[in-house]
């Protein structure tokens, strides 16, 4: 289902789209694979790295690489773009990514991707308040219903089998991809419009360093030593930062610079499958049964949602 769902985003995408159709399908390989990657190396990274300070790290690293390209290439922030920046990096990163770090520390990776997956169903929402037209199909609401129903049958089931703790984690990356679809809507309206590299560079830079700050504040540097740091942790923050931030986030803003917000955020229905196989096949994680039928209730539910608004729109 994730393989046809992709096929049809990038058809769509390359009969819309400015630009080679190698560029394209790079940037949807990027959000679609390489983010689903990630939701494993966080939890390779946060092993023995704070998990404030891991995304705090992860993104001055990506964000001070893309600044100096960006000023190389001429380009020269303003102080509108600077002020909407710290919106978004406050959105995508201190809430979306602060909130996913943390969590994971007793959240499964593929659980933790399955719960983001919701995120579409958010942008819709949201877009639609923002545009104030209400406008529902019968795969939308179907979409919506069953979306909801799968985030029950997994936040239900970490109650059962995790305690306290995974039940707070779960609940604390459905807050982490509200605030990211709020971000998402800031910043087709922000005024770092029309520069994706600078945009990147700009919001990642100021989302770590209140990601940085927030985790000193939490207690974070006590105790901790970058002497202590694993290998695999090292090694995963380098990925974290190098392909999820500066390779995949700098996709991302270019793809929603150019298409709806809907369609980008299709990238949620293959991360999940993504990061499960991944977490199954190098992290030891359990293919529970019950992740299985709420993992197919939410990928099926965002493909209803996407197929309804593409259906509103004429697509």
């Amino acid at each position: 289902m994730a393989s046809a769902s992709t096929s049809q985003a990038v058809a769509v995408a390359s009969a819309k789209a400015p630009g080679n159709r190698l560029l394209i399908l790079f940037c949807f390989f990027a959000i679609y694979v390489i983010w689903g990657s990630t939701y494993l190396a966080i939890r390779f990274a946060i092993e023995s790295i704070p998990p404030l300070f891991t995304a705090g790290i992860r993104h001055l690293t990506a964000g001070t690489i893309l600044l100096t390209w960006a000023l190389r290439k001429g380009a020269r922030p303003t102080w509108a773009q600077m002020r909407a920046s710290a919106v978004i990096g406050f959105l995508f990163f201190l809430v979306g990514h602060g909130s996913l770090h943390w969590a994971e520390q007793v959240v499964p990776s593929g659980l933790a991707a399955l719960l983001i997956a919701i995120e579409p169903i958010f942008v819709f929402v949201l877009s639609s308040a923002a545009a104030r037209v209400w406008r529902l199909n019968g795969m939308l609401l179907a979409g919506i219903l069953m979306g909801l129903a799968g985030v029950g049958v997994l936040v239900g089931g970490t109650a059962l089998e995790g305690g306290r703790g995974m039940t707070l984690g779960s609940v604390a990356i459905l807050v982490g991809a509200f605030s990211w679809s709020l971000g998402i809507i800031y910043s087709r309206r922000s005024k770092l419009s029309g520069s994706p590299l600078l945009l990147s560079a700009l919001s990642l830079l100021s989302g770590s360093a209140m990601l940085l700050i927030t985790g000193l504040l939490a207690g974070e540097a006590k105790g901790f030593s970058f002497a202590q740091v694993k290998p695999k942790s090292w090694v995963a923050l380098a990925y974290l930062s190098l392909f999820g931030s500066v390779v995949a986030f700098t996709a991302y803003n270019w793809l929603l610079e150019h298409f709806s917000p809907t369609l980008v955020a299709t990238h949620t229905y293959v991360n999940p499958v993504v990061a499960v196989t991944l977490g199954w096949l190098y992290g030891g994680e359990a293919l529970a049964l019950r992740v299985g039928i709420a993992a197919a209730m939410v990928v099926c539910a965002v493909v209803l949602v996407d197929r309804g608004t593409n259906k509103l729109h004429g697509l």
